[in-house]
């Protein structure tokens, strides 16, 4: 029998049962992908992040993530519990860096009481997308962007809008690998959003840092400024804030440890 220690995290949350919850799992090295992809149903969480020390010596950590149907190409808020494990279970270290297979380098600081993520800044593009509009029951004003990593992106006019959103996630699931996120200014943040995922069993993610990787680049421009707070309106919530800095992102948030044990396979 094979043991492996597991901590479930909140990310972007300042208390328990808020934010965003990852399971964290770092292995001696790596598992079958069919392994890691059944542990990931088994924890059904939003994500699973896994982590291996970086025998290339180009980062801390290779780092995978996994829903319960799929591995995905970038998760922030997995990747920031990733973090707050590491750098709580080390004091003396301020940041780690993790190596990624599509995502690129990227990185966990601390900052104050919290911590600052750093991703890639995905700049969307606009284009038509009628389908996922329509299965988000979008009427009214809005305009569609795109990123190619599979983000797209409807901006409407008003926060109500993005709260009363109830989409047909049945056929947002039919249209494939999508992480739909729908924005608006915000009533009491800069920034309001929701976002949708149910080709990976994942009807609405709670907040998500990857969204912010395509929010922030097109806010930022949209702003005329550099830095924006930001709330994702799922059912727990979670305040974050983004900042462009060139070709990157950085979010800021907190997390809080809640569960610790050991994985029996």
């Amino acid at each position: 029998m094979i043991r492996l220690p597991f901590v479930q995290i909140d990310a972007f949350a300042d208390r328990p049962f808020t934010g965003n919850p990852a399971a964290v799992m770092p292995l001696d090295a790596w598992l079958d992908d069919a392994v890691l992809q059944a542990i990931a149903l088994e924890n059904n969480l939003s994500e699973t992040a896994f982590l291996v020390k970086d025998a290339t010596g180009a980062a801390d950590y290779e780092l995978r993530w996994f829903t319960p149907a799929a591995e995905v190409v970038l998760c922030g808020h997995a990747t920031l519990a990733s973090g707050h494990y590491l750098l709580e279970g080390d004091p003396a270290l301020e940041r780690v860096t993790f190596r990624t297979r599509k995502a690129g380098m990227l990185s966990v600081a601390r900052a104050g009481a919290g911590y600052e993520l750093g991703l890639p800044a995905w700049v969307p593009v606009p284009k038509p997308l009628p389908e996922i509009v329509a299965a988000l029951g979008i009427e009214g004003e809005f305009s569609t962007l795109w990123h190619e990593s599979g983000y797209p992106l409807i901006v409407v006019d008003r926060a109500a809008v993005v709260q009363g959103l109830k989409p047909d996630l049945g056929a947002l699931a039919k249209l494939g690998p999508l992480v739909a996120i729908v924005t608006a200014p915000g009533d009491d943040s800069d920034v309001i959003s929701r976002v949708f995922t149910p080709f990976y069993d994942i009807p609405e993610d709670p907040v998500t840092g990857s969204a912010h990787a395509v929010l922030t680049p097109y806010w930022a421009d949209r702003l005329g400024r550099d830095s924006f707070t930001a709330y994702q309106a799922s059912k727990r919530g979670g305040r974050l804030t983004c900042r462009l800095d060139g070709d990157r992102v950085v979010l800021g948030g907190s997390c809080v440890t809640v569960i610790e044990g050991i994985f029996l396979l």
